[in-house]
């Protein structure tokens, strides 16, 4: 892959582009109503209520079926439709193992969260030929498209 980095997504125009995409969510490492208090239900939760389909697909919570009323899924490639953006809750060090599931899902994009940067796992993505954004929150870029 020779032009891997115009896939590294960093500039204003490039992550609303990147938002305004996507329809639907795969939400890596979303959490249940039980931690409504953090992002990694919170943010999920707005992107639904602004009319973004969520597909949840937790880490833990192995007894959870369901989040914001949808199937729970446990690796992204079982979705079996298309997947628009994957949106990450993981520890940056915590990516790595994730890189294939998610290039086997085929995303048009990966959004890493506030906060979460992993260069090489942002590197394996690109030139796998998806869009990545890193540390930007998805719930204030999303708000930004109403302005």
């Amino acid at each position: 892959m020779s032009d891997w980095k115009s896939n590294l997504i960093t500039d204003s125009a490039g992550i609303l582009e990147v938002v305004r995409e996507s329809k639907t969510i795969a939400v890596l490492g979303i959490k249940p109503e039980s931690h409504g208090d953090q992002a990694a239900h919170y943010v999920p939760a707005h992107m639904a209520a602004a009319g973004y389909e969520i597909i949840p697909v937790p880490v833990y919570y192995p007894e959870v079926t369901e989040i914001l009323g949808r199937k729970v899924f446990r690796k992204l490639a079982e979705v079996g439709r298309p997947i628009d953006m994957v949106n990450v809750f993981r520890r940056p060090n915590d990516i790595p193992p994730h890189v294939d599931d998610i290039i086997a899902a085929k995303p048009k994009s990966v959004w890493f969260q506030l906060g979460i940067r992993n260069d090489e796992a942002a590197r394996r993505l690109a030139e796998a030929g998806i869009k990545v954004v890193q540390d930007r929150c998805l719930m204030v870029e999303e708000g930004r498209l109403s302005r």
